[in-house]
């Protein structure tokens, strides 16, 4: 495969803030388009289950040329440690960590794409899955900066009027 053989990807940034206030942000799945530049609303199926592992969010998710909602399933729920969840239950994976730095906490986001994710674009896309999938991934990768940065600005404002 070529450069389209990327499955997973990561990045990191410092913030002025706490793990626990983080994971309290990024784990409220409702303020999610605060910072998603694809995802725009996100709601959880089952209230009372509300970010506990095993829990069902949908998302609403838009681009100019198409809207669609996904449904996910969190994987991880260690405040302070880790939030993540799986698209589909079996798609893709997303996540947050948290680790601490000199000043504040190091976040990282991380995707990737699961073999169950691949065999559903394969069945689904048929010969144009492997584009779907390098178009997918491009996404990925320049969307985790772009959700990064607004979650850092979000978390070191609430941090300075606290």
């Amino acid at each position: 495969m070529s450069e389209t053989s990327i499955r997973s990807h990561e990045e990191s940034v410092t913030v002025e803030a706490s793990a626990e206030m983080l994971y309290d942000l990024v784990s409220d799945i409702a303020r999610t388009g605060e910072w998603s530049p694809v995802c725009t609303s996100c709601w959880w199926d089952d209230e009372a289950e509300a970010g506990q592992v095993d829990a069902w969010f949908t998302g609403r998710n838009e681009l100019p040329s198409r809207t669609w909602e996904t449904r996910s399933k969190v994987v991880v729920a260690e405040r302070g440690h880790e939030f993540a969840w799986v698209v589909g239950g079996s798609f893709v994976r997303w996540g947050f960590t948290f680790a601490p730095a000199r000043t504040g906490t190091t976040l990282t986001e991380s995707w990737e794409f699961l073999p169950g994710g691949i065999a559903m674009f394969e069945e689904k896309f048929g010969d144009d899955a492997r584009v779907e999938i390098a178009g997918r991934t491009q996404q990925a990768l320049d969307g985790i900066p772009k959700t990064l940065a607004p979650i850092k600005r979000i978390a070191e404002s609430s941090t300075d009027a606290g």
